[in-house]
This record gives structure tokens, C-alpha cells and sequence, in this order.
């Protein structure tokens, strides 16, 4: 088994970097908070056009039917670039769900990018993400009833580019097995994590070589180099657990649940690191939400709780673990 990227997802990721690096992301995650989701949507489909929308969508509905790893490569680049929207929802969780449903005409706009959708599943998302901008929402109201639903009341949410909205379920539209999707959806929120993670790591570095103080960088600072080196250690740590996640998945494991869940726990704890330590090494200024550093630390502290929290996920493993489940 090859536990590593291939060349061909290697490039996937660099293509994603030299699009979202050109594109103005800070300001599409600004005014897709103040309500204007037009410069995102821009984004959302020239991304589209990279085929991110399109990853699970089988082949037969116009998309790509790609493995987990394929999705943890383009969502770790998301994450890293702070890109707004129910990425997750649209893109990880829902294709299974609407291939069972047969909804081939909204797998087809999905993998197109001309449709954005979301859902609100109990316990892991309570409530849907941009339902008011998403063309389509979808409500799951246990593990197995598929419903359309319309968008409610709307709640806020430490990081203001998670609109979050109540849902309320219209049309029962299938019985679907949810489990193995709401698991994509994890896996794809701590790939977001790791690549918030590394970018709150690559700009406290970058602050701490140009940053002086008694005539030399602050990164010159034994203190400082071991807080960043303690990030890329947890960082580089967790990494391997989400990739592991992901091939557990694809193999359809029985690990594969509690492999979803280490990996959630360890990217949710490095990328919280990250985003206390960039708050210590950029001081007052890390503060300021005029600041871009601001829009990363708020949406890992909003990531840290999404998807299932740390706790459960911890509880997850300790019955997987205590139970016998998956054991090899």
C-alpha cells in the first residue's frame, strides 16, 4: 500500500495553490460574511473548474468519483487559503447521499459548480451552513430519513464566514446509509484544519523573521523557535492520521470510524495550537480582526467544533478501542 500522495494528487494541490494564491480569498471571506457571497461564489467556480465541486460525484452524474485521499488533498488547500462556503457539505457528504437518492439533476449541477448545497444532520452539524446562499439544502433528521429542507432562523458563529441556519425538513426524499458520508465530512473538516493549521504556522514564522525587538528578530528567540517548532511537530503528527483516515475509508476498514475520529482529534488540537501560538508570536496586532491572521484563528476555533466535537470523537475511539471494534 503506498501511504503518500501520488504525483498526480501532488499536482492537484499545487494547481489548487497557484489559483487560490492569485485570488484575493481574505477579502471573498470578509464579504461573504457581510452577506455578499459574489466574490465566493467566483471562487466556487473556478474551483469547479479544477473539478474540486466534482470529486465524489460519480462519474455517471458528471464528476470524478474520487477517493477520500483526492478530497483530504483539495480540502487541506481550502483550508490553508481560508476559502468560504459549505465546502464540506456540498463536496464531501452529500454525493453519496444524493446518488442514493437518485438526484442526478443535483449531482450534476454539484459537480459542475452551478449549484451549492448544504445539510443539517443531527449531533455532527445541527445546523446547515449558508443555507441562504446554498441553491439546495437537505436536512437529515435521523441517520437514515433524507429530506429537503428550507432555511430558517439564523444563528452566529465565532467565525462570522459560518452563517449558520436552522432548517426545517420539507419532502422526505429517501432512506439513505449516512454513516460512511457523515465520516467524509469529518475526515474533509480536519483536512480544513491542517491546512488552517499550517498557514497560521507559515505567517507566525514569516512575522517572526521580520519582526525585531533589541536590534534583532523576535524569531531569533530560543522561546519563540520551540513554541513554532512544537506546532510543526503536533501539525506534522497529525497529518499522517488524517491521510490514514482516508485510505481506512477508501478500504472500507472497520477502523475506518475510529481512524475518522484521531484524525479529527489530533488536527483540531495541532491547528488550536497553531492559532494560540500565532496569537503569542504576532502579539496586539494578532488581535485585531482588521488583521487577516484573524480569519484563520476564528475559523479553526469554529472548525474545532464542528464535524463532532473533541470529546466525542475521544469517546468514539475509547468504545471503538474498549469494545474490540476494528481490532487488528
Amino acid at each position: 500500500m503506498r501511504f503518500g500522495r501520488t504525483p498526480e494528487q501532488t499536482a492537484f494541490a499545487d494547481a489548487l495553490d497557484d489559483l487560490l494564491g492569485a485570488a484575493d480569498t481574505p477579502g471573498a471571506a470578509r464579504s461573504w460574511a457581510d452577506g455578499d457571497p459574489a466574490l465566493g461564489l467566483s471562487l466556487w467556480q473556478r474551483l469547479a473548474e479544477l473539478g474540486v465541486a466534482g470529486l465524489l460525484v460519480p462519474e455517471e452524474y458528471d464528476g470524478l468519483g474520487a477517493s477520500p485521499v483526492d478530497v483530504t488533498v483539495a480540502f487541506e488547500r481550502l483550508g490553508y487559503h481560508g476559502v468560504p462556503g459549505p465546502w464540506v457539505e456540498s463536496v464531501a457528504v452529500l454525493p453519496a447521499l444524493l446518488t442514493q437518492a437518485d438526484e442526478a439533476k443535483v449531482l450534476a449541477g454539484i459537480a459542475s459548480g452551478q449549484a451549492v448545497a448544504t445539510l443539517a444532520a443531527p449531533r455532527l452539524t445541527p445546523r446547515a451552513l449558508d443555507a441562504d446562499v446554498a441553491d439546495h439544502a437537505f436536512a437529515l433528521t435521523t441517520t437514515s430519513a433524507l429530506y429537503r429542507a428550507e432555511p430558517g432562523d439564523r444563528h452566529g458563529s465565532v467565525d462570522a464566514t459560518r452563517r449558520l441556519f436552522d432548517l426545517t425538513p420539507t419532502e422526505q426524499i429517501a432512506t439513505v446509509d449516512a454513516g460512511r458520508s457523515l465520516d467524509l465530512g469529518t475526515l474533509a473538516c480536519s483536512a480544513q484544519l491542517l491546512g488552517a493549521g499550517s498557514r497560521l504556522l507559515h505567517a507566525s514564522v514569516a512575522y517572526a523573521k521580520q519582526r525585531h525587538q533589541f536590534g534583532k528578530p523576535i524569531g531569533a528567540q530560543q522561546a519563540v523557535k520551540h513554541l513554532l517548532a512544537d506546532v510543526r511537530v503536533a501539525l506534522d503528527f497529525a497529518a499522517p492520521l488524517v491521510h490514514n483516515a482516508a485510505v481506512d475509508l477508501e478500504a472500507e476498514a472497520p477502523t475506518a470510524a475510529r481512524s475518522v475520529s484521531a484524525a479529527k482529534v489530533a488536527a483540531g488540537d495541532a491547528a488550536y495550537l497553531a492559532s494560540r501560538t500565532a496569537l503569542q508570536v504576532h502579539g496586539a496586532i494578532g488581535y485585531t480582526r482588521e488583521f487577516d491572521l484573524s480569519l484563520w484563528i476564528l475559523k479553526v476555533r469554529a472548525l474545532v467544533g464542528a464535524w463532532g466535537t473533541p470529546a466525542e470523537h475521544r469517546a468514539r475511539i475509547l468504545e471503538s478501542l474498549v469494545s474490540g471494534e476494528g481490532a487488528r
